[in-house]
């Protein structure tokens, strides 16, 4: 299959306000409500044929600019911005080109402008990131494949001769490597990862929780999902996180599997972390964690993460980037200074992941030792944003991906009936109607992938099951 060419014709932007049943919170920032930014494109080939697609991704608040200064409603300004810049630079070429080529002939110019305005990369990344995702559904949708055996064949037209991105993979086979993944989802699933956020009841409820038949305590959810994989928020200080971590393990001790700590920037320093590490492996009701452990994400500020050594860290514990792996040459630049993780994450854009994906295999080959990717969420909502999330992970191969929107949100109760419905009959196994709406479905902590085998990128139809005439326009 060869890379096709295309002009983009049109982008558009819609909102839906999501209300959190349950306060999420991670670092220093608590959320309990933000809006979901929804992307539309349509693409026109060279033989005239046109094809419209569509992608979803929640707008969180205090994560991809961390400055007390700003507000939600500040932060929610900026990913607006990141958006309409990039529809600005998509549109400032009508030469075509491939779906890869759009998004890396527009790779720098976007960065820089956000850098003008004031916008850290994280930000700008957001914008890309859902245009992409909506352009290649469209291109999937016109070749009438499905997002495995599409990415596979590369019809994205990967290449990186000539870009300036990603130079240190260029004498690496992409070709091969993208050909060695999964043509098909059918018959893939994968486990949730369930969070514990810092605000989360353990094993009772706190009064005053929803009392809408959904689990509110980890044990509750545990209960229900049957999760086996964890992962923890730390709050950086480093004896109140043992303490707390102490009150966990009686919740999940007889059921976990795997655990990863998120440390969202919270430790000040190696030594802050190297204290932590210290209290926790000294703690023998731990050891049940310890054991577990697979990986701590982004402990240090993205100010410093980049620059200060945690190499001495790394034969203890795995170090993963998160919120520092902000542009395409982040990750090497992070393994040059001890990590050896990076996460996947549909809000910084589905070719990084590829991207890294790729370095994670050429340096393991290389010395020996284990380079990881990790599936990670930020509320990833039922809908377009998490069977897009999902299909990637399942490509990639990642057994765990976190997922946290079926907990700290009610499902698709937020969007109309009709819309509901439309995924439930579209994906029977990805979704369940109970307690009032549809919602992901989480079996014995397995989510099945099969479902996601369809045409487009996850989306099935050519409008996502979206109720497009159900949400605002305002930009």
């Amino acid at each position: 299959m060869h890379a096709i060419r295309f002009v983009i014709e049109d982008i558009r932007f819609a909102e839906r306000d999501v209300t959190l049943r349950l306060p999420f919170r991670f670092g220093s920032a608590t959320v309990n409500a933000c809006p979901q930014a929804y992307v539309r494109t349509r693409i026109r080939l060279e033989d005239g044929r046109t094809a419209t697609g569509c992608a979803a991704e929640m707008m969180i608040p205090k994560w991809f600019d961390k400055r007390p200064e700003l507000t939600q409603e500040q932060n929610f300004a900026q990913l607006r911005e990141a958006l309409t810049l990039t529809r600005e630079a998509y549109g400032s070429d009508a030469g075509p080109d491939t779906a890869w080529g759009h998004s890396a002939r527009h790779y720098r110019a976007i960065h820089e402008a956000a850098a003008q305005r004031g916008l850290p990369p994280l930000v700008a990344s957001y914008g890309p990131a859902l245009v992409d995702r909506a352009v290649f559904d469209a291109v999937c949708r016109i070749l009438e494949m499905g997002f495995a055996p599409a990415l596979s064949t590369n019809v994205a037209g990967m290449r990186l001769a000539g870009t300036g991105l990603a130079d240190d993979l260029l004498d690496f086979d992409l070709d091969a490597f993208l050909a060695a993944h999964p043509m098909s989802l059918a018959g893939h699933r994968i486990a949730a990862r369930h969070t514990v956020g810092l605000a989360d009841a353990l094993a009772e409820p706190r009064p005053g929780s929803p009392d809408d038949g959904l689990p509110v305590s980890l044990a509750q959810a545990v209960a229900r999902y049957g999760h086996r994989h964890f992962k923890i928020k730390l709050g950086g200080d480093a004896a109140g996180d043992v303490s707390r971590l102490a009150e966990i393990v009686p919740v999940i001790q007889d059921v976990m599997d795997l655990v990863t700590f998120d440390g969202n920037e919270q430790y000040r320093d190696a030594a802050h972390l190297a204290e932590f590490l210290d209290r926790l492996e000294r703690e023998p009701a731990l050891a049940p964690l310890v054991d577990r452990l697979a990986f701590i994400e982004q402990p240090l500020a993205r100010t410093q993460a980049l620059e200060a050594d945690v190499s001495a860290l790394s034969p203890r514990v795995p170090l993963l980037v998160d919120e520092s792996d902000a542009t395409l040459d982040a990750f090497p630049r992070a393994r040059a200074v001890g990590y050896t993780g990076v996460s996947s994450k549909s809000c910084k854009g589905f070719y990084k992941s590829v991207l890294n994906a790729a370095r994670c295999a050429a340096w393991s080959r290389e010395t020996g030792r284990t380079y990881f990717l990790s599936g990670e969420d930020l509320t990833m909502q039922a809908g377009l944003g998490v069977q897009q999330d999902l299909a990637l992970a399942g490509w990639l191969g990642l057994t765990h991906v976190e997922r946290n929107g079926h907990h700290y949100v009610n499902g698709l109760a937020a969007a109309p009936q009709a819309e509901q419905q439309g995924f439930l009959q579209g994906f029977p196994t990805l979704y369940e109607h109970s307690d009032g709406a549809v919602r992901l479905r989480i079996d014995a902590g397995w989510i099945d992938l099969s479902g996601l085998d369809c045409t487009g990128f996850a989306t099935g139809v050519a409008d996502g099951h979206v109720s497009w005439d159900a949400m605002r326009s305002v930009y």
